[in-house]
């Protein structure tokens, strides 16, 4: 199962999330505090950010990718796929439970 790594603005970081649970596309959303350096039309950003890593299923992955995409507010979010290789088993159970 996936868990989508997304950076996020710090104004709309915790509204998405919420979002995500709330629609049953993430069994839940961890929130960290990050800084990101990176370079967006030729130019050095270094910007406070929040780092969203939201629980999933395979089932629902493309449908959480489409939400963050119509709610984020960059041109191009950053969201990646991690696949698990070992997961507890009642912590999957709940997962797939509350996703839906």
């Amino acid at each position: 199962m996936p868990t989508a790594y997304v950076t996020a603005p710090v104004d709309v970081a915790d509204e998405l999330a919420e979002l995500l649970v709330e629609q049953r596309l993430a069994a839940c959303v961890n929130r960290t505090p990050i800084r990101s350096v990176y370079r967006w039309d030729g130019e050095i950003h270094d910007d406070e950010e929040v780092l969203l890593l939201a629980k999933t299923t395979d089932d629902r992955y493309g449908d959480l990718v489409d939400r963050i995409v119509e709610e984020h507010p960059h041109d191009v979010p950053c969201v990646e796929r991690f696949d698990e290789t070992d997961v507890l088993g009642s912590f999957a159970e709940w997962r797939d439970g509350v996703v839906g």
